[in-house]
């Protein structure tokens, strides 16, 4: 057959070959559509049981925010129109059910239900799947080999460290406190749990507080938290290929590699040291043993231990989890601080009585500051550094109403709208450290304050957290007095971790010793 007889046999098929793929486009383009009705169908069930907001039929509810300081007022409004719960649209076929009340809270995270399969999908290309995303056997085999990781004789070592890193970023404030001006703060909370994150949990020197120009991996933990809460709010986005393709999934992986980079370095370099040591034993011999240690050495009941992979997940997951929500949290409470004076100086009075002539914390000091530690609660309450957690139902949970959470749909908890929840806290939105008296805790429900979640999967991290805020926050009111500036009050806003749209601007002056 010459090439002119073949070309004729190839047009002659040619329109048979075109039809059969225009067939299976429209098969697989059915088959999608049918598949987006059947979650369509899944995810909405639970409006039949809960009215909220209205919506639109595409856009859901996601055309209401504004992406500013108003969107928690939005959710606090609706809050107060529709009791317990609400339905929430993100686009034509996620819907999200988000709850406040106390008992809805509890019947939730008392439960074993796993993590959001959507929002946390969003977020493993960067951390993995460590603690914070995974679920079932390998969840609860990982938490058992990490949990030596946060025992009380590790912890007691980490005092002097927070107590060395908090000094750094104090002595760097010098120099706002020779002026009258504000300056952004979280940006130098964020640098000092950085470091000490680095130092605590990994033995590694960064120098992140003292390095010039703005630290790369903060940068790209920042990017990273917009990027995602992007996705989530841009329904097309929730597609992996469609996410792919675009500038922000660019910028997304971008990101993911600038923050590898970091924590495989961190990794490379420990497991250097600990093949010079050859024994953990020798390690131990020369320094207590910190997460990482216990992370590489960690084994099971089979003596297996973590693969590279999820070194690599949990290194990533409480790099993350263990300077931005901690930094989070204690420049809200710096803030909180300033904006009530009369606090401060009782705290500060405290503080003063209790270290006396010293520039640093031990760890017998930390609970010699009951006060100051009420206020750090109360911070805590109104300003939690993580707003929001999800959870997937697997199962029906029926609740104390009478009413059900269907199997398959998503729950999102409001821990900020928990914490300002009028039928438990008098005056929600006013500061009142008292609400923490050992006699006004017990009366009301463990679920009512959740900075750190709770149940099986409460964060693990949580003692860790708290020590650092009292010794940040006991140094910082020995040195400087802490003062609002009015002209710029933080827009707080949702995301992963809750952040200010405009920073966190407050003014210092020096104590004054004599």
């Amino acid at each position: 057959m010459d090439l002119s007889e073949l070309f004729a046999v190839f047009d002659s098929g040619w329109p048979r070959l075109h039809h059969l793929l225009a067939l299976l486009c429209l098969y697989v383009v059915v088959y999608k559509l049918r598949v987006l009705w059947l979650q369509r169908r899944t995810e909405f069930r639970i409006t039949e049981h809960f009215p909220g907001p209205p919506r639109h039929w595409l856009c859901g509810n996601l055309l209401q925010f504004k992406h500013d300081e108003t969107d928690f007022d939005l959710i606090l409004k609706w809050a107060e129109q529709y009791p317990c719960a609400f339905p929430m649209a993100f686009g034509p076929f996620v819907c999200f059910l988000h709850i406040y009340h106390p008992e809805y809270v509890k019947t939730v995270l008392s439960s074993t239900e796993p993590k959001d399969d959507m929002v946390y999908r969003f977020i493993e290309p960067w951390i993995g799947n460590g603690l914070l995303v995974s679920n079932g056997q390998k969840w609860f085999r990982n938490r058992r080999l990490l949990t030596p990781g946060f025992h009380y004789d590790i912890l007691k070592s980490y005092v002097t460290l927070m107590s060395d890193t908090a000094t750094t970023m104090l002595d760097k404030w010098g120099r706002y406190a020779n002026t009258k001006e504000s300056f952004e703060l979280f940006d130098h909370v964020s640098l000092m749990t950085l470091d000490n994150i680095m130092k605590c949990a990994f033995s590694y020197n960064s120098d992140c507080q003292t390095e010039c120009g703005k630290n790369d991996y903060i940068k790209a933990v920042y990017d990273l938290a917009n990027l995602i809460n992007l996705r989530m709010t841009l329904f097309p986005y929730h597609n992996d290929l469609i996410f792919h393709l675009s500038p922000t999934g660019f910028r997304f992986r971008k990101a993911c590699r600038i923050a590898h980079r970091h924590t495989v370095e961190v990794i490379r370099k420990r497991k250097e040291v600990l093949k010079e040591e050859k024994e953990l034993e020798r390690v131990r011999s020369k320094r207590i043993l910190d997460f990482l240690d216990i992370l590489l050495s960690a084994r099971d009941e089979c003596q297996n231990g973590l693969s590279d992979e999820e070194i690599q997940a949990e290194v990533d997951t409480f790099m993350f989890e263990g300077h931005d929500t901690t930094a989070s949290g204690i420049a809200f409470i710096l803030y909180c601080l300033a904006c009530h004076p009369e606090h401060q100086k009782l705290c500060r009075e405290e503080v003063t009585d209790v270290l006396c002539d010293k520039d640093t914390m031990d760890w017998e000091d930390l609970n010699k500051i009951p006060y100051t530690t009420m206020c750090i609660k109360e911070c805590l309450r109104l300003y939690p550094p993580v707003p929001t957690i999800a959870r997937k139902i697997t199962k029906p949970l029926k609740c104390f109403d009478g009413r059900t959470l269907p199997a398959g749909s998503r729950v999102s908890i409001s821990i900020f709208r928990l914490h300002r929840d009028p039928a438990v806290w008098e005056d929600p939105h006013v500061f009142d450290p008292l609400r923490f008296l050992p006699e006004n805790i017990s009366k009301r429900s463990p679920h009512t304050f959740l900075p750190f979640s709770a149940g099986p999967r409460n964060c693990i991290g949580q003692n860790f957290a708290m020590n650092e805020m009292k010794v940040v926050v006991a140094l910082t009111l020995k040195r400087y007095h802490l003062i609002e500036d009015p002209t710029q009050k933080p827009k707080v806003i949702p995301r992963l971790v809750l952040r200010s749209l405009n920073g966190i601007h407050i003014k210092i002056k020096r104590v004054d010793l004599s």
